[in-house]
């Protein structure tokens, strides 16, 4: 792994940062030195949790405010080195069930964001984590940065739409921008209750109460899952790198897995399980995107990023995790 530089003296603002990957970010965020600040309106069924706000509060200053509340946000923009625009509503399904929610969101807020960095501070490195859901689905596989982008469903167009955004401020205000699309994250501290956000969350949360894992269809979706820990790592080597700016990267976990073969790793990492094939519930097939995994070279290349956790011990590590908290995220 690339060694990352101390940041001692910098500004970090961490937006949506008491979810799951805010979290994570943040305790490395603080490790480095740097002056940790974590805005997250701790909205019901979202991300938020407030036992990360536990972790996080007397380490890191921390604001329960929406985005939108642009009183708040000024004051904090204004004084960031970088920001990680990690706040989003996530859910594929949740967006075409209400589309104006999720552009409220996922396009309008981040649009506010940008125009308080064009007025206060526009030399503030924005990183924005977007989804492979843009793509919609493949024509070629792997996926990479060059494949024409076609979403299937309100939260892929409205994570595009906010790209688009963010690459017209970096082109016409000159405001520094880095753009990642993410691929099934997991790890410690994922949303595990339900299926609104992540499966594998849920599918951890199958296995600790012993019941069989849902597989929609006959399993052989292919996926490229990829740990929480290496997601942190693309997300800090990206703000701090000149070669970053303005570009998009795909992010890919370090092997593409069949959902069967990754239910069987999970039974397997657990050291008991089911797993059980059913249909697609009504509204998500016709959103299933059906395999995906991406390429991740462009990164690999221009800021020297590697997948480091093995799919094995990302699993073993995860549901250990929630065998100590599981109660913190039910």
């Amino acid at each position: 792994m690339k060694m990352l530089p101390r940041l001692d003296g910098k500004t970090v603002l961490i937006l949506g940062g008491l979810g799951f990957i805010g979290t994570a970010l943040a305790h490395r965020s603080i490790a480095l030195g740097a002056t940790t600040i974590v805005v997250d309106n701790l909205l019901q069924d979202h991300g938020g949790n407030p036992y990360h706000f536990e972790q996080l509060k007397n380490q890191a200053e921390i604001y329960i405010k929406d985005i939108q509340s642009s009183d708040v946000l000024a004051s904090l923009i204004s004084k960031a080195d970088f920001i990680f625009d990690l706040a989003a509503q996530t859910g594929h399904l949740r967006s075409m069930q209400n589309p104006c929610l999720d552009c409220d969101i996922n396009v309008v807020a981040k649009l506010k964001i940008l125009e308080l960095c064009r007025q206060l501070n526009p030399s503030v490195k924005i990183i924005f984590t977007s989804t492979r859901q843009v793509y919609g689905k493949p024509q070629r596989l792997p996926v990479d940065e060059t494949h024409p982008v076609h979403p299937v469903d309100f939260n892929g167009i409205h994570k595009l739409t906010a790209e688009w955004h963010l690459q017209m401020y970096h082109q016409i205000y000159g405001i520094p921008s880095v753009i990642l699309r993410l691929t099934n994250i997991y790890g410690r501290g994922m949303r595990i209750k339900d299926t609104t956000q992540n499966f594998i969350g849920f599918w951890i949360r199958q296995i600790l109460e012993e019941k069989p894992i849902p597989i929609y269809g006959d399993g052989k979706q292919i996926r490229d899952p990829l740990h929480v820990d290496d997601l942190v790592q693309a997300l800090l080597l990206a703000a701090l790198s000149k070669h970053s700016t303005g570009q998009i990267f795909n992010l890919s976990g370090s092997e593409p897995v069949t959902l069967d073969t990754l239910a069987q790793k999970m039974i397997q990492a657990y050291g008991s399980g089911s797993c059980q094939y059913i249909d697609f519930p009504e509204g998500k097939k016709s959103i299933d995107i059906g395999s995906y995994f991406g390429d991740s070279q462009k990164i690999k290349i221009n800021l020297r990023w590697e997948p480091l956790v093995s799919l094995e011990d990302g699993l073993r590590d995860t549901l250990e995790y929630y065998q100590k908290h599981q109660s913190f995220y039910l």
